[in-house]
């Protein structure tokens, strides 16, 4: 293979070469490390998004996770909620040691952002919510479909007040469409979008996701349009509306799989195996899981050798991997049979070595124990009033203008003063009204 391009370094340290790997790889090591990369970093500023100011009217997770990435960002976010908070403060679990209880789904999508206890019902909390839009980049909400608009806060009534705004709109269905009034959430979505159906044992029932996988990526995909109606906006100061739906994000997010279902083509459930390659599933060890899996041609080479079979290397009933796919069983139970005398440890290790893709099967609280976590700053300190908590870092690393955990989740209506200060307003907020 061509060798140029500099590389240095202890591959088998560094990124798990074979020793039989091209001369100038085994020179090869990482070119960076933390503080290489920020040398250049600047810390005047809150992130790439300061200066931004983002209006955010949501509760749950989808919309407090756009939120969420555009504060990590630097964006100024004001999370308006009603006067009594959003259901992700009253949300179990709690984490451990902290007085009040703080509830885990708060402190995690709610940290870098200002709080604004508004009940958007009274005329007076949307004179105040309109005030804050036509001084904003962006407002933010995920309420269904029609329900702002009937407050008079929706996007024409925002639009008139500030024309360039971008306005981003989170649902379960989307805004339009036979479906578009229906109620939605993370579950429906993962059921309706067909992720169900192909999630867990290939004879057990359809098994949701354990996070809230299709709130998250709504929640990606509303940040992601906001920096692209941004970058429009600023070219041309058109504002624009913004419509995310969680079901379409979860077959946006389906691997082309959408595209199978429609011409026909059978899905089978397979679990932890994978439909373009085998051997790869989770393998059980003597004290735990590793999920592996011979993902090239040349790995189930090194794989052969490996387990002590190198006459298998480039037999062709095994050599690609349309071949191995039509004997998943058998390759699978090789490598099953090859694991069970051995270590997790061992396994990675000897994975490692050859270059071949293996990983152990972790919990969260393993994960969390993990130096390369903490070198990733993916668990960051933040100390609030309820106590000093690790707060799951941001995923994203910018060299010049980093991110991270600047604040905690606020308490409810934390800067109602400040914001109203900043609106030339100085009266107080508006009580949630008596519905009996």
């Amino acid at each position: 293979m061509d060798c140029k391009g500099g590389l240095r370094g202890d591959p088998k340290r560094a990124i798990g070469l074979p020793s039989r790997a091209p001369a100038c790889l085994r020179d090869w090591r990482p070119v960076l490390d933390k503080s290489t990369f920020y040398r250049n970093a600047r810390r005047d500023l809150t992130g790439p998004l300061a200066g931004v100011r983002v209006v955010e009217a949501t509760t749950t997770w989808a919309g407090p996770m756009c939120g969420c990435i555009l504060a990590d960002f630097g964006a100024d976010v004001i999370k308006i909620e009603a006067p009594e908070g959003e259901i992700s403060r009253r949300s179990p679990p709690t984490l451990p040691g902290t007085e009040p209880p703080l509830s885990f789904m708060h402190a995690t999508v709610n940290r870098n952002k200002r709080s604004l206890a508004l009940d958007l019902r009274r005329d007076e909390a949307r004179d105040i919510a309109l005030d804050l839009a036509e001084r904003s980049d962006v407002f933010v909400e995920n309420f269904r479909p029609g329900t702002l608009a009937g407050w008079g806060l929706g996007y024409e009534a925002l639009r008139a007040r500030n024309p360039g705004i971008v306005y981003v709109s989170i649902s379960g269905y989307g805004q339009f469409g036979p479906d578009a009034d229906k109620v939605g959430y993370d579950p429906l979505a993962q059921a309706a979008g067909g992720f169900l159906s192909l999630n867990g044992d290939p004879d057990g029932e359809p098994v949701k996701a354990p996070t809230f996988l299709a709130d998250d990526l709504a929640g990606l995909h509303a940040a992601l349009a906001t920096l692209a109606a941004l970058r429009h906006r600023d070219q041309t100061g058109e504002g624009q509306h913004v419509d995310v739906a969680l079901l379409d994000s979860m077959l946006f997010q389906s691997t082309g799989y959408l595209t199978l279902g429609a011409m026909g083509v059978d899905l089978p459930r397979l679990g932890n195996e994978f439909r373009i390659a085998a051997p790869a599933k989770t393998y059980a060890c003597r004290d735990g899981h590793v999920m592996a899996g011979v993902l090239l041609d040349s790995h189930w080479k090194r794989l052969a050798h490996r387990i002590g079979r190198p006459e298998l290397a480039d037999d062709p009933r095994f050599a690609t991997a349309g071949e191995r796919i039509a004997r998943r069983a058998e390759v699978n139970g090789l490598l099953d049979a090859w694991a069970a005398d051995r270590s997790v440890a061992a396994f990675c290790a000897a994975f490692a070595e050859d270059g071949i893709p293996a990983a152990p099967v972790r919990s969260y609280a393993e994960a969390a124990a993990d130096p390369h976590v903490a070198a990733r700053d993916m668990l960051q300190p933040v100390r609030g009033a309820e106590g000093e908590v690790p707060i799951v870092g941001p995923a994203a690393k910018l060299s010049r203008t980093p991110t991270r955990v600047r604040s905690p989740a606020p308490a409810l209506g934390a800067h109602n003063a400040e914001i109203l200060a900043e609106l030339g307003r100085s009266a107080p907020m508006p009580e949630r009204p008596n519905e009996d």
